[in-house]
């Protein structure tokens, strides 16, 4: 039982690393003559790159809010598993941790996804994906996965 607790930590503090990681990464499209995020749009000039906030539109700011939710319901999730961990009587299940993590990916999902169809409106066409776009799809099924076996998860002595 003790290994099985310890791979559910990791796997959500893995997820929730993910998570922190492609929201603060400056990398969510990149290409030859800049990088771009939920942030900043930066570009290369001759004397450097040069570096504008990302725009007002209503799109870019519901992937930032969505991200920042999710982290923000991951880390609650993991702060209810240890709550729920020594409160929770034997043979319950950890239904309010995995619901909220299953939030977190949910939220994740939505921002990648917006993300997805309206980024090629907002960056050169010669601008690929970058490791943090991908690292929050990455994110999507780990968070999902511990929310589901939280669920599933009942406390035993």
């Amino acid at each position: 039982m003790l290994l099985l607790l310890l791979g559910i930590i990791i796997l959500h503090v893995a997820a929730l690393v993910l998570l922190f990681v492609s929201t603060i990464v400056s990398e969510w499209t990149t290409g030859d003559t800049g990088t771009s995020d939920l942030w900043t749009n930066c570009t290369l000039l001759n004397d450097g790159y040069k570096c504008n906030p990302a725009s007002a539109e209503e799109w870019i700011q519901a992937v930032q809010a969505l991200m920042i939710l999710s982290i923000i319901f991951s880390v609650i999730s993991l702060f209810l598993f240890f709550c729920q961990l020594f409160t929770l009587q034997k043979g319950g299940r950890f239904f309010l941790t995995g619901t909220f993590q299953i939030l977190a990916s949910l939220f994740v999902m939505s921002a990648a996804i917006i993300y997805t169809l309206m980024s090629p409106g907002w960056v050169a066409a010669t601008e690929g994906f970058g490791y943090a776009y991908i690292l929050a799809w990455v994110a999507f099924p780990l968070a999902f996965i511990s929310g589901i076996i939280y669920v599933i998860l009942r406390k035993r002595e």
